[in-house]
């Protein structure tokens, strides 16, 4: 009756049911995005929501042991170094059914790469990208100006949903962003700010039909209200549960955690060119100051993976599995504190109460660590995720770095390289070598030369010490346990039909 009530409240009407006898999938969420155009709306909150509406042309199966597979393009191959030729799938539509054809993967790609671009994050993804070639309606010849290692491991990443091109330019970014088109499985409906996202089933869909006629992505911010809303059968799967929660939720016969360690990292950013920030022996202090896992402990119940730097095991063979853990010597913090002449000024913490799971309560242990070591730390909650990058009166902030796709690349240099936040907003200038590494790396196919780049670029990060990585969290959800469904190393949800079904 409450599940019924929430529906009806939500503005569904009885018939709608009778028209489809397939039955609504509610997920109850800590945030909804502000738009819904997946070159803009890269962030956790964004992704979650976004991944069902578009496709890419090439996907990573993390069913399956992570392996590249097709989607909207049938097959690929390497001409030679510089040369990948596509073929595309010949029977997709977009929402509004107009045929997907190769025009729609130039324009996604050549709209991003545009100077006069708004897309500034995805358009890094792609640097390496020389011309994009349409000999016909479903071939894609991609050439690049050097020899890309990636070029696939990016086609599959979510920065490469494919748009469609006349809807696009019918409308402009902005209207299209609050009115999406794309090939996925479901097609939008509705978007009603701090409240919901309404999808319906795309029963044109190139792919595996899916179980449900709806998917509503409800806004519910508060932890317990989001864990009573699935005891009650009011949604059937709800995000961000944290540790604490998790036992509440498994003592119901009906409903189960299901949580996956995330290819992601907590991680905190600092202003460097902030004067209280400016000498690197200050930075260091606070991250030496910083007891990861005893964060892990009281937070995450030891859940949280305290990883080795900023690197993970999906990069094989770039990673560096000796590498050491980030350190905790409180005292040696201490003396770094004593020679750099720090006077006891305010250092400013700034997080939001609700947008990662356990920020503020991370935020103000932390703060209390630095404060034992002599640095005078304040937490300052705000109503926004994070302080705007321009501010100049940013300090600290709270972040995640999330792994694009699986090398350094889609991590560590997205993140901190030139088009990264710290850089783009003025908070980290470093050494040229950093920025000229991560360059190189994209260019050449040899593992050993990576390797070592790599290596060189995090001896680098953690020396200037532009923020720190703290953890890898247990990202947790409360799920109906007679729903089949299977949450990812990503952020984003799947809800294909592959991966979403009832049982008995």
């Amino acid at each position: 009756m409450k599940r019924l009530l929430l529906l009806l409240l939500l503005g569904f009407a009885c018939f709608a049911f009778a028209q489809d006898e397939r039955p609504v999938l509610v997920v109850g969420v800590a945030d909804t995005p502000g738009g819904l155009d997946p070159g803009i709306e890269l962030s956790n909150v964004g992704s979650r929501v976004i991944y069902s509406l578009y496709d890419t042309l090439i996907r990573r199966d993390f069913l399956d042991g992570d392996k590249l597979k097709p989607m909207l393009a049938a097959s690929w191959e390497r001409l030679d170094d510089l040369t990948l030729e596509l073929k595309l799938r010949d029977d997709v539509v977009f929402h509004n059914g107009d045929p997907f054809t190769s025009a729609d993967v130039k324009f996604t790609f050549e709209n991003m790469l545009n100077p006069d671009t708004v897309y500034s994050e995805p358009k890094a993804y792609f640097a390496t990208f020389d011309s994009i070639e349409t000999p016909d309606d479903y071939t894609v010849i991609i050439r690049t100006k050097s020899p890309d290692p990636l070029l696939e491991q990016r086609l599959a990443s979510w920065a490469a949903q494919i748009l469609p091109k006349a809807y696009f330019e019918s409308l402009g970014q902005e209207a299209f962003a609050q009115a999406p088109v794309g090939t996925g499985p479901y097609k939008f409906v509705e978007k009603v700010s701090d409240d919901r996202i309404v999808f319906e089933a795309f029963d044109s869909y190139w792919g595996d039909p899916v179980p449900v006629s709806q998917v509503i992505f409800k806004e519910i911010p508060e932890v317990s209200a989001r864990v009573t809303a699935l005891i009650n059968g009011e949604a059937d799967i709800v995000t961000n549960i944290p540790p604490d929660q998790i036992p509440v939720i498994n003592r119901y016969d009906n409903v189960e955690v299901r949580s996956v360690t995330l290819a992601n990292s907590h991680v905190l950013r600092y202003n460097t060119t902030h004067p209280v920030l400016q000498d690197k022996r200050i930075r260091q202090a606070m991250n030496l100051a910083i007891d990861r896992q005893l964060l892990s402990e009281a937070l995450w119940g030891g859940q949280a993976v305290v990883p080795h730097s900023h690197q993970y095991a999906e990069y094989g063979p770039l990673y560096n599995a000796d590498r050491p853990q980030p350190a905790y010597d409180p005292e040696q913090a201490k003396a770094l504190i004593a020679e750099s002449g720090y006077n006891g000024e305010t250092i400013i913490f700034t997080t939001n109460a609700t947008y990662y799971t356990n920020g503020l309560q991370a935020a103000e242990a932390i703060a209390e660590m630095w404060r034992a070591v002599g640095l005078n730390a304040e937490v300052k909650v705000l109503d926004t995720a994070s302080l705007p990058v321009d501010d100049p009166e940013s300090m600290v902030t709270n972040w995640s770095n999330s792994t694009i796709y699986p090398d350094f690349d889609g991590a560590l240099f997205r993140s901190w390289g030139p088009q990264g936040t710290p850089q783009k907003g003025g908070y980290w200038r470093p050494p040229a070598e950093f920025n000229e590494l991560g360059v190189a790396s994209r260019s050449t196919l040899d593992v050993a030369t990576r390797y070592a780049n790599y290596q060189r670029m995090l001896d680098i990060w953690e020396d200037e010490a532009p923020g720190t990585i703290l953890y890898q969290p247990l990202e947790s959800y409360g799920v109906r346990k007679d729903l089949s469904w299977q949450p990812y190393s990503f952020y984003f949800m799947d809800l294909r039909g592959y991966n979403l079904g009832f049982t008995d």
